[in-house]
């Protein structure tokens, strides 16, 4: 069964853009790098929308990925682009209702198969911390070029933490002006404590129009966490 987005927009150009070198600085991480987790220190930041369209930008390079919607507690995906039909989801397979074939899609973004929250569940750690969630990663691997994973902010619950243990790498989306340098070192250090390797972080809803913004960005974060990927992104899709 193919799924498609029916309030998914096309991105301008400069969006577009910081996608594809956001997806280039990626590839460059090394073969190795295939199943990456992307979160935020709070919620609304924009990690959904991020790890989203890099994920369709992976496609467009004719990379197979799947999408993985693991913010079982809140997601905002099936709102914010529309589904045309009903899904099983993760929390179906998880809960041991539902198989890995019966969970994944096929999607209307070339070459994006996806797999969708489900319903939301009172122990979402309980259950991604569980074999059937790391045999689904094995699998996955096996199958695709790149699994992308959206996780829940882990500046609020331990979920991303426990999902980044199954990865090969993290990205740490972070909004302009909304988190503190020391929340964010705190997020790092409780990222790494998993055995995570962080890859890097994405500055999101930067004010393009700006002057300055680059310099005093770049010398913020990137004495933390050495480089931002992909330059820095607008307010696309309110992101």
């Amino acid at each position: 069964m193919k799924v498609n987005f029916e309030k998914l927009k096309e991105l301008d150009f400069h969006s577009n853009e910081a996608y594809k070198t956001l997806r280039t600085n990626i590839s460059f991480c090394g073969d190795e790098v295939k199943v990456i987790a992307f979160t935020s220190a709070t919620p609304n930041e924009g990690k959904s929308v991020v790890s989203f369209r890099l994920a369709q930008a992976f496609g467009q390079d004719e990379k197979k990925v799947l999408y993985i919607d693991a913010d079982i507690r809140k997601s905002v995906l099936e709102a914010r682009y529309g589904l045309d039909v009903e899904t099983k989801g993760l929390s179906h397979y998880l809960a041991g209702k539902a198989k890995i074939n019966e969970i994944i899609y096929e999607t209307s973004i070339d070459n994006m198969d996806m797999i969708f929250t489900g319903p939301v569940v009172p122990n979402p750690s309980e259950l991604l911390g569980n074999s059937k969630f790391a045999a689904l990663i094995i699998e996955a691997r096996e199958k695709y070029d790149y699994v992308i994973i959206d996780c829940p902010p882990v500046g609020s619950v331990i979920d991303a933490a426990v999902v980044a243990k199954q990865c090969d790498g993290a990205v740490l989306v972070i909004e302009t002006d909304n988190v503190s340098y020391k929340m964010l070192q705190k997020v790092k250090v409780q990222m790494e404590q998993s055995g995570c390797r962080m890859l890097g972080a994405v500055l999101n809803k930067v004010e393009i129009s700006g002057k300055g913004y680059g310099k005093y960005y770049g010398k913020y974060y990137g004495k933390y966490y050495g480089s931002a990927y992909g330059g820095y992104y607008g307010r696309d899709e309110d992101e």
